[in-house]
């Protein structure tokens, strides 16, 4: 048995799941459908997947030993999370729906009995927000690149080894991001409660915006 590779596991496991701004983002969409929270779960997947491809191929050491380059990240993470904060906390000027609008148990606009069907443009939106906002945190070049090289047995060849915990590390995520949208979406019929589904925008929306300012205003993350 592996006892590195088990290790690391449980490192990336708790990685994974450290509540961020990906998080957020994920439980924000999930709560206006299904399919939205899944696609941004699949986004932030793809974004991890980024991370670990450019820490294989050493890019990472190049952004991280680069401080114009590495910040120019960091402003840019910080910028996007920031929009996606503010987008939320404009969102609260909208007035709440009745939940008397729709029947009990199903998504608005789609008919009792049958599966929710957002449009491919929300789809592709709650993707690309997951996306971006894991592949612009400019702390994952720096955890990937202090985390994988100390679970490389001596005497190993380093890619093989770097591509299976880079691999684990995607496995994980696709695992944990869409479990999470799953449990909100089951927890919709209460999450989706007009007092409940604000206080949950609102807070998304402070989140967001304190991660996003935390970036564009922070000392350089080195």
């Amino acid at each position: 048995m592996d006892a590195q590779l088990i290790a690391f596991t449980g490192v990336a496991a708790g990685m994974v799941a450290l509540p961020g701004a990906d998080f957020t983002v994920v439980v924000r969409n999930a709560l206006a459908s299904r399919t939205a929270g899944l696609a941004s779960a699949f986004g932030v997947a793809g974004g991890l997947l980024v991370h670990t491809a450019l820490a294989v191929a050493g890019l990472a050491a190049v952004l991280v030993t680069m401080p114009v380059l590495f910040r120019t990240v960091q402003l840019l993470g910080g910028a996007y999370v920031l929009y996606l904060g503010f987008s939320a906390l404009y969102a609260l000027r909208r007035p709440a729906q009745d939940a008397s609008d729709t029947p009990s148990g199903t998504p608005s606009g789609a008919p009792e009995g049958e599966p929710e069907r957002p449009a491919p443009r929300e789809f592709g939106r709650a993707l690309r927000q997951g996306f971006l906002t894991n592949a612009l945190n400019p702390k994952a070049p720096v955890l990937f690149l202090s985390l994988l090289p100390q679970f490389v047995p001596d005497g190993r060849p380093p890619l093989p080894r770097t591509l299976l915990l880079a691999a684990l590390v995607v496995v994980l995520a696709l695992i944990w991001f869409p479990a999470v949208a799953l449990l909100v979406d089951r927890l919709g019929r209460w999450l989706r409660r007009p007092r409940t589904a604000r206080a949950i925008e609102g807070g998304s929306g402070v989140a967001l915006t304190g991660l996003g300012l935390a970036l564009v205003t922070g000392p350089l993350l080195r």
